[in-house]
């Protein structure tokens, strides 16, 4: 069992955790944007995703895979560019379907949960940030020369996951109970597909200058 950490660290990590969790990011904002349009089964599948993606950051970290993606000036560019054109995608979308706003048609229960679980999954994987915060934040609670070093890095990861959840989970809820008012209130609904649009433009455009350390 020596891969844990030790209860000061957890709880060290707990509480910057919760703090990152409260923070809005695309993860965030995605999952908010489902649970308006589509309700909050759809945005919960969409959880589904981000964590997946999140449990393949955490393996690239413990087995030094990103380091040698973000030490690539090439691969490094396919990667913002990717995940920049992706969120772009979803604030076009946004602005076409309004209040319809769906990643993908098709009204079949199977092929909505897996369009959602695929959508949150390659937010999170297709951010460069994600991965780079991933290498800073995780190996702070690590002492150098840890021989557990991996299986500490993946402990933080799940626990990760684990913390942010009911986080998200929380901010769906929420934004589930004022669907129905907000159905009735197209104007401000509106509005918030257009806030939704600029806020992943701006993540886009910052993913665009995120550079390595």
């Amino acid at each position: 069992m020596d891969f844990l950490p030790t209860l000061p660290t957890l709880l060290a990590f707990t509480a910057a955790n919760l703090l990152l969790a409260m923070t809005p990011g695309p993860d965030m904002t995605l999952a908010i944007n489902c649970a308006l349009s589509k309700g909050r089964a759809a945005a919960l599948y969409l959880v589904i995703g981000t964590s997946l993606g999140i449990v393949v950051h955490t393996l690239l970290v413990a087995f030094g895979i990103s380091a040698l993606i973000t030490a690539s000036p090439m691969a490094f560019t396919i990667l913002k560019a990717g995940g920049a054109a992706y969120l772009l995608w979803l604030a076009i979308q946004a602005i076409r379907y309004g209040s319809n706003f769906s990643v993908k048609a098709g009204n079949g229960t199977q092929d909505t949960m897996l369009a959602n679980i695929s959508t949150g999954f390659w937010v999170n994987l297709l951010n460069p940030k994600v991965i780079i915060f991933f290498m800073t934040f995780l190996p702070q609670f690590i002492s150098a020369g840890d021989p557990d070093v991996t299986g500490k890095l993946i402990v933080f990861g799940a626990l990760f996951i684990i913390i942010g959840i009911p986080v998200t989970v929380a901010a769906i809820l929420a934004a589930d109970r004022l669907s129905g008012w907000l159905q009735q209130n197209p104007k401000v609904l509106r509005a918030i597909d257009y806030t939704f649009a600029g806020v992943f433009s701006l993540f886009a455009i910052s993913i665009l200058f995120t550079q390595t350390r």
